[in-house]
């Protein structure tokens, strides 16, 4: 599959990766504070952003799509980048190919399966949209409160909504595929073999994400990875703390 991406800046060519119901965007300010120092390519993973959709959704399609980039490119090995379900791909990717991949950072999830199914709702209302009848931006906001209390995190699900050609509602997000397979998404068993080279771990440190019991399982693939912790940041830790993670990102990468 050809993924959308956005390149920018030059130098060490740098992968990063969004998360679920995300796009290259929300990490526009990372890539943007990379970019400084590094070749950055911001992906739109598959049935996200600009790239294309497909029935298919697990972590090695997402990986052969990354790798296929890169061929595409001609990037034969990269740093990788990736936040939550970007972080699991970007993991994947490093486990498939590590001669592919120079160091690893990921930001804020283990690779272990997820056994708490946390975006139920969030698929309910988003799901449930009346687009056909939708008439702003404002009123898809109000519908999805119900499913949605936290503003922040339905301003960043809306960023999924746009007008087709038609002047018609649609989202970007690829809906019917992520329901099918979202066990698949919060799945862990990423490959039987390890890592060895340089890998971070970023952790907000209000988010359950990372946890101590993930430690044996993390080492037991990315032997050489270290953690590092952000105060007062959740799951959303690159929205909330750009500068701090920026800052690391560019210490490790560096």
């Amino acid at each position: 599959m050809k993924l959308y991406a956005r390149q920018q800046g030059q130098g060490t060519d740098v992968i990063s990766l969004h998360g679920l119901f995300g796009s290259q965007e929300n990490l526009g300010m990372i890539n943007r504070g990379l970019a400084e120092s590094f070749c950055v390519h911001g992906l739109d993973v598959r049935n996200h952003g600009r790239s294309p959709h497909d029935e298919a959704m697990n972590y090695r399609v997402m990986a052969e799509d990354v790798l296929e980039y890169m061929d595409d490119q001609q990037l034969e090995k990269v740093h990788l980048v990736g936040h939550s379900m970007g972080g699991k791909v970007a993991m994947t990717i490093a486990l498939m190919a590590p001669e592919r991949v120079t160091k690893l950072a990921v930001i804020d999830i283990a690779p272990v399966t997820y056994q708490e199914r946390r975006h139920d709702r969030i698929l309910e209302g988003l799901s449930s949209m009346p687009l056909d009848t939708l008439t702003s931006r404002t009123e898809a906001d109000r519908f999805l409160e119900t499913y949605e209390p936290e503003k922040d995190v339905r301003q960043f699900l809306l960023k999924n909504l746009y007008r087709d050609e038609q002047g018609d509602y649609r989202w970007r997000v690829n809906l019917p595929a992520i329901i099918t397979h979202y066990m698949e998404i919060l799945a862990g068993q990423l490959s039987d073999t390890g890592f060895a080279s340089d890998t971070l771990f970023i952790k907000g440190g209000e988010s359950d994400y990372i946890l101590p019991e993930h430690r044996e399982q993390v080492l037991s693939l990315f032997p050489s990875a270290s953690m590092r912790v952000i105060p007062g940041a959740g799951h959303w830790v690159h929205a909330q703390k750009p500068e701090l993670m920026t800052r690391m990102l560019l210490r490790f990468l560096g």
